[in-house]
């Protein structure tokens, strides 16, 4: 059996935080650094968080995820505050500098009605001028036309690799699977990633009650371009 715990195991040794090696990484280690307290949704395994108190962030660190396995990883470190549940679920009111969902979590958001209640979730555990950070792939780059099985990660004697199922309005459907490296499969996760262009993106926030303060095409805080990949926002709470 390939359980959750393994499958969270496996996401760090894929996925390890590192600001020296990574830009995203690093772009977000400067806010929460700046920041005196820092809610993390979508939190995962807690990798930013962990590495924030190994840097010597002193301030009040929480995250917050519905995956148990993963939180199960993330509560290793037990100076930082761990919540299980959802954006929409926080139930935090005005307690935080700033917000992040990293690592593209902001695409798990699918419909409108989650998205309407996740933002506004976020925006209630803000203080009044706190920013929420995240990152979304820009639609124009196609990213997933990159996900396919000829596209073979191979990790800690596995192999891993992507299959797109459907594209419909700018929702990706698409199957992970994960295997031996005689190619026994040990399983097979779905899921969805939204793609939102920036019109409509930066509609949601001006809706949710958020005005964008910074927006970048890639993790150098480039512009936003007609060939940007990344569609990197810092919106602040208003109001």
């Amino acid at each position: 059996m390939f359980s959750d715990a393994d499958a969270a195991e496996l996401y760090d040794a894929l996925n390890p935080w590192d600001g020296s090696r990574f830009p995203a990484d690093a772009f977000y280690d400067g806010l929460v650094t700046a920041a005196g307290s820092v809610l993390d949704v979508g939190c995962g395994t807690g990798a930013m968080l962990h590495r924030a108190r190994e840097r010597g962030h002193r301030g009040r660190l929480v995250g917050i995820d519905p995956d148990l396995a993963a939180l199960e990883r993330a509560r290793r470190r037990t100076d930082v505050e761990w919540i299980a549940g959802t954006a929409a679920e926080i139930g935090l009111r005005q307690e935080f500098e700033l917000a992040t969902m990293v690592s593209h979590a902001f695409q798990c958001l699918i419909g409108d009605d989650e998205l309407r209640r996740s933002l506004a979730a976020v925006r209630g555990a803000l203080a009044d001028g706190g920013c929420f950070a995240f990152e979304t792939r820009h639609p124009q780059a196609k990213a997933w036309q990159d996900w396919n099985p000829a596209d073979v990660t191979e990790i800690a004697g596995l192999r891993m690799w992507h299959e797109v199922e459907s594209v419909e309005d700018g929702v990706v459907t698409f199957a992970e699977t994960t295997a031996q490296p005689d190619g026994t499969v040990l399983r097979v996760d779905r899921g969805a990633l939204r793609f939102l262009d920036v019109a409509r993106l930066n509609a949601f926030l001006t809706e949710a009650g958020f005005e964008v303060a910074e927006q970048y095409g890639d993790w150098q805080r480039g512009p936003l371009t007609g060939a940007s990949r990344e569609i990197v926002t810092i919106a602040r709470r208003v109001g």
